[in-house]
């Protein structure tokens, strides 16, 4: 394995001049003459056997295929620093890395971590996001929160919470077109999600109006788009509980109808089996278990 790797100083130079944005601006991060960061790059495209950038004008520029392998290489550069951080000898640092879609970490977790933090002050829980369409779980992490257990029984796992999910709009819009029951929906546009379909219909079905259409449907690619359409006015969504608590505590959402709910999708914590399991980590799997109790009970 180790014979396939390309020369790592070479690789970190790349790296550099990638995210930069010129051979002149990585020279300068790294304190290296431009000439030392031309014969760099040069010896990967030779380890590679193509090119990796080329000329723009005055400056050389990295080509689509190199940015998205300079992608690639800044995740792993951050994946050996963070286990140097967390495997070297100040053992003061105590980090959680946490793995979690998109809405649910902006909306759900986020939001509940200063409560954590007030018991553990000394522990650093980093949030990383990832798309409820990705198929696989991928990164370096302590513990994913998703939809879905892997097969295969690497994981630890639990279900955390499961969504109830409810009609979210405005309040201007809600203030605008002064809708109160159910079936003047008909005359508003409805916003949808394609990382989650069918949520109208659902809901609909459960409020008992299952034949009730829309004026208008726009639909987003995720959820948090849609979402924030939603706080635009431009349109009434189907949001999830207890994901939205904290936005509609704050009057960012409102619910017309919160007593009429469908349920959703259960989301589950995953820690791998072969993960350390510190004193911090167990802290933080206890006090999620208690919030996700919570939830679920509610």
């Amino acid at each position: 394995m180790r014979s396939k790797l390309p020369p790592l100083n070479a690789l970190r130079v790349f790296e550099v001049a990638a995210r930069a944005g010129s051979y002149s601006a990585a020279a300068r991060e790294l304190n290296l003459t431009h000439g030392a960061i031309s014969r760099h790059i040069a010896i990967l495209e030779e380890w590679l056997g193509q090119p990796l950038f080329a000329r723009e004008g005055q400056s050389m520029a990295a080509s689509p295929h190199a940015r998205a392998f300079a992608r690639e290489i800044s995740a792993a550069f951050d994946h050996i620093a963070d286990a140097a951080e967390r495997y070297g000898r100040d053992h003061r640092v105590k980090v959680i890395r946490v793995s979690a879609s998109a809405t649910v970490a902006m909306r759900w977790l986020i939001p509940r971590l200063p409560r954590f933090a007030e018991r553990h002050p000394d522990v650093d829980v980093r949030v990383s996001t990832a798309m409820s369409t990705e198929p696989a779980l991928r990164g370096s992490f302590d513990l994913a929160i998703r939809r879905y257990v892997p097969p295969g029984g690497q994981f630890q796992s639990w279900p955390l919470f499961r969504e109830r999910m409810t009609v979210i709009a405005s309040p201007a819009l809600l203030e605008r077109t002064g809708l109160s029951r159910v079936e003047e929906l008909a005359a508003a546009t409805w916003l949808t999600s394609e990382t989650r379909p069918g949520d109208w219909e659902a809901w609909l079905d459960a409020a008992g109006h299952a034949a009730l259409r829309a004026h208008r449907m726009l639909r987003f690619d995720h959820f948090f788009v849609t979402l924030q359409a939603v706080v635009d006015g431009l349109g009434f969504g189907i949001g999830p509980l207890p994901t939205l608590d904290a936005d509609c505590a704050s009057g960012r959402v409102c619910m017309p109808f919160p007593e009429l709910t469908s349920n959703g999708a259960t989301y589950h914590a995953l820690v791998p089996l072969d993960a350390d399991k510190p004193v911090h980590m167990r802290d933080f799997v206890d006090w999620l278990r208690a919030n996700g109790d919570e939830e679920t009970d509610g």
